[in-house]
């Protein structure tokens, strides 16, 4: 089996928008596995009101649609029994990964799925707090769990997380996406000559982002008579009271608002930095997943630095570039490190294209996949064996 032309199908909500898609298409690139995709195709952005319509930009994917109710709910979405029976008729895959989180209905439906065919169900998810479940989630949850031939957690406490609620089975920590190291690729940097060292930001202006860090580091900055500028890119709930704070920490005119910045335009933005950073403080109700925007720096040799908040330190992988939540003084310590040191600086930026390389693009998360698919397969074929002999 582990030579097989392998027919994976995948099931998600992300994949509706194309740029999503990547690593999809990196894998059918392999030309070791045949690619399907059953996606919503009416998914609608709860947060904006804005319904999607699903891109298809590879043609190595072949793309199913189909309708959902409770669209835009991530946990409670559901697609008619008998489209999903329909869709696994006409792709025959030897087997389906879920995309969604394990308490999820979508997850259920291909639980019971692959329980009536003897078909290895994957399931990946993103979830890593202990969130209290109603009964009939928590019976979902473990439905899934007891189900599922392999789980791939997109963070180390989502893996404790497993664990802790029973799962034995084969499991490994990886994104749901890796990076596109075409569009998020190194730029010719030219020499700057007494130019303000670049501090960015790139993503939500909400409070759990943790800015305001950021602010009050580039206060303590500004007092050790440092020349640099804030580049903050996004938008959100929090924009006014961040702009209020930067004037509170007397420097706002070393910030610059770049406004919302659509995910093509990110390259363009992220090379204008000198440093990227995240400073995304726990809440009761969330900490930081993953923290993608720093593997798309990374991917352009653009240092980043973040605080100790959920996945990040595991993403970054250097304890000197990660601080604790909200410690302004930490943070600028960093920074300032960066600022007055050239050639640090230089390293960490051929770090961070290393660790992209090994770990984070399409390509090398596609072989992980592969690998572990294989493993799976495997598995399936000795237990078929076993119940044969015996």
């Amino acid at each position: 089996m582990a030579n097989s032309h392998l027919r994976v199908l995948f099931i998600s909500h992300t994949y509706v928008v194309g740029v999503n898609q990547g690593k999809l298409n990196a894998i059918a690139e392999t030309g070791k596995v045949e690619v399907g995709l059953l996606t919503p195709s009416n998914w609608k952005a709860l947060e904006w009101n804005r319904l999607f319509a699903v891109e298809t930009p590879y043609p190595t994917i072949k793309v199913y649609t189909a309708p959902v109710l409770f669209t835009g709910r991530g946990g409670a979405y559901i697609y008619a029994p008998w489209k999903i029976w329909q869709v696994v008729n006409d792709f025959k895959p030897d087997l389906v990964q879920v995309e969604e989180e394990v308490f999820s209905i979508c997850a259920l439906e291909l639980a019971v799925w692959s329980r009536l065919t003897g078909k290895p169900l994957v399931v990946f998810g993103w979830e890593n707090m202990n969130r209290s479940l109603p009964m009939l989630r928590r019976w979902v949850r473990q439905f899934v769990l007891n189900t599922a031939q392999l789980m791939l957690p997109g963070n180390q406490d989502g893996a404790d997380l497993l664990q802790r609620w029973g799962y034995t089975g084969l499991m490994e920590v990886m994104p749901q996406m890796g990076v596109d190291t075409h569009l998020f690729s190194p730029r010719l940097s030219q020499e700057r000559k007494n130019e303000e060292f670049r501090i960015g930001f790139l993503g939500r202006l909400v409070p759990e982002k943790g800015i305001d860090t950021i602010l009050a580091a580039a206060h303590l900055l500004r007092e050790r008579g440092l020349n640099f500028q804030v580049i903050l890119c996004g938008s959100g709930s929090h924009e006014e009271a961040l702009q209020q704070e930067a004037h509170q920490q007397q420097i706002a005119d070393l910030v610059i608002w770049r406004g919302s910045v659509r995910h093509n335009q990110a390259p363009e933005e992220i090379s204008n930095f000198d440093v990227l950073v995240l400073p995304s403080r726990t809440t009761d109700t969330w900490k930081e997943q993953f923290g993608h925007v720093l593997i798309e720096a990374m991917a352009m040799g653009v240092p980043v630095v973040g605080s100790n908040s959920g996945e990040i330190p595991n993403v970054i992988g250097r304890t000197d570039l990660v601080f604790p939540e909200g410690d302004a003084p930490a943070l600028a310590a960093i920074l300032e490190r960066m600022i007055t040191e050239p050639s640090w600086r230089q390293e960490l930026g051929c770090y961070c294209m290393t660790r992209v390389a090994q770990n984070y693009t399409h390509e090398r998360i596609a072989e992980r996949l592969i690998k572990l698919w294989n493993i799976v397969l495997n598995q399936k074929t000795q237990e078929y064996a076993l119940s044969a002999d015996s």
